[in-house]
């Protein structure tokens, strides 16, 4: 079962809150206005995520061809398991 979580609010955080739900607002209730909040939260967050990767790997993506060296996977591999020394042909 999930365990739930209490939030009291006072003043002009209630208030704003209370204006939200009920009739004249846009939520049922303080419990749904809440998830939609951190919903919304959640989602900024992993938007910003993929930002920050994207800015990581944009340099990768506009590298001219010729900056790129080619790789032999058996080699890596064998390096990996030290079978060859990192300067072996």
């Amino acid at each position: 079962m999930a365990e739930g979580v209490n939030v009291r609010l006072s003043g002009p955080l209630r208030e704003f809150v209370d204006y939200r739900i009920g009739p004249k607002g846009l939520y049922a209730n303080a419990s749904e206005y809440i998830r939609d909040l951190v919903r919304r939260d959640f989602e900024h967050e992993e938007g910003r995520r993929w930002t920050w990767l994207k800015e990581q790997l944009q340099p990768g993506m506009e590298a001219d061809e010729s900056e790129f060296e080619a790789l032999d996977a058996e080699k890596i591999i064998s390096e990996a398991h030290g079978e060859l020394t990192p300067d072996a042909p």
